[in-house]
């Protein structure tokens, strides 16, 4: 045995011991998931793959970030840059107000910098028209809002107005990503239900299919797994690493759960009042010091085949601040 299992659907080879993805270089083509398995070489128009997305990498860089918010006493982000690769999945963790999803805002041209630039492949995003931002771009915000009477079906479709005149109606392509993007949202018992009629997890899995149907090269996902039940974290949690596994779409994510970004991300990025503290892959910023430092808690960390696997021991206090972090002994453990 080679330690290794390799993936039909991907071409990759993953380590049974570390979880280390490699891809294959024997020749084989990717498949994106929101194309069916069909062939990156067919096309629909000039221009653009089967998928709608041109052929851009998807790369995103924020640089020198400031942002505040009008009336705040000061920025919220102060300076920061961030590079979200290609095709990767980047997560941005932090406690309350540590500033990941104000960061995220300025990354999808939500709130405008104070100063610093944001690149979509090296262009500067304010000099892309709207809809060839939503093109672009995908955002999934926390402030979603919707008709009730609206259906699944239809507000899926609203992700697809980027790729349409005013007057045109809609197409066969835009059929066959919609029906892709509640397929791979998990969402195709939903379609004739009314949005206003749905749990508030079923609500989060039709708003992921909306925004999938935009079919973009970069997705932003802020914070799309708070208040759900555990069902729907793991389903929510599915559909970036299918997304990861089997497109080349470049995510960043906001989430709350350290732990949950560890399992999913290529890629972590750790806030504290706004600043970075830490960046690399989820081994690399997931300590016990960083947990003590800028979530404020004793943990034990554990390497796993799925990543770094926490266990919180106890919150830190202002008196914990002098000295470093320590292993706090289990009740169970018998240690005096």
């Amino acid at each position: 045995m080679s330690g290794e299992r390799r993936s039909e659907t991907t071409g990759e080879r993953r380590s049974e011991t570390t979880g280390e993805r490699r891809k294959e270089t024997t020749g084989e083509r990717r498949t994106d998931p929101r194309t069916n398995g069909s062939s990156p070489a067919s096309v629909d128009e000039p221009g653009t793959t089967v998928s709608g997305r041109g052929e851009a990498d998807g790369r995103l860089d924020g640089e020198d970030l400031v942002l505040s918010y009008p009336g705040s006493d000061g920025p919220v982000v102060d300076g920061e840059s961030i590079t979200a690769k290609a095709g990767a999945v980047t997560a941005l963790v932090g406690p309350n107000g540590s500033g990941k999803s104000t960061l995220l805002k300025g990354l999808a041209d939500q709130l405008e910098p104070d100063s610093g630039s944001v690149l979509v492949d090296g262009r500067a995003i304010q000099s892309f028209d709207k809809k060839e931002l939503a093109r672009t771009v995908g955002l999934l915000s926390q402030e979603s809002t919707s008709p009730n009477s609206i259906t699944v079906e239809d507000l899926v479709y609203h992700g697809r107005y980027p790729h349409r005149g005013f007057f045109e109606s809609t197409t066969e392509a835009d059929e066959r990503a919609v029906d892709r993007a509640i397929e791979l949202a998990g969402c195709g018992h939903l379609r004739d239900r009314e949005v206003g009629s749905l749990s508030g997890g079923q609500k989060q899995l039709a708003w992921i299919a909306m925004v999938l149907a935009q079919d973009t090269d970069v997705l932003l996902l802020d914070e799309p797994t708070t208040f759900l039940d555990l069902r729907h974290q793991l389903e929510v949690m599915e559909i970036v690493e299918t997304l990861r596994e089997e497109s080349d779409i470049t995510v960043i994510v906001v989430l709350h759960d350290i732990q949950q970004a560890a399992r999913l991300a290529d890629e972590m990025v750790a806030l504290e009042e706004g600043a970075i503290r830490a960046r690399g892959t989820p081994e690399e910023v997931v300590t016990e010091e960083l947990l003590a430092e800028v979530f404020e808690v004793d943990a034990e960390v554990e390497s796993t085949p799925r990543g770094p696997r926490i266990e919180p021991l106890r919150p830190r206090h202002d008196d914990d601040r002098e000295r470093p972090t320590e292993r706090v002994a289990r009740p169970d453990s018998g240690d005096s």
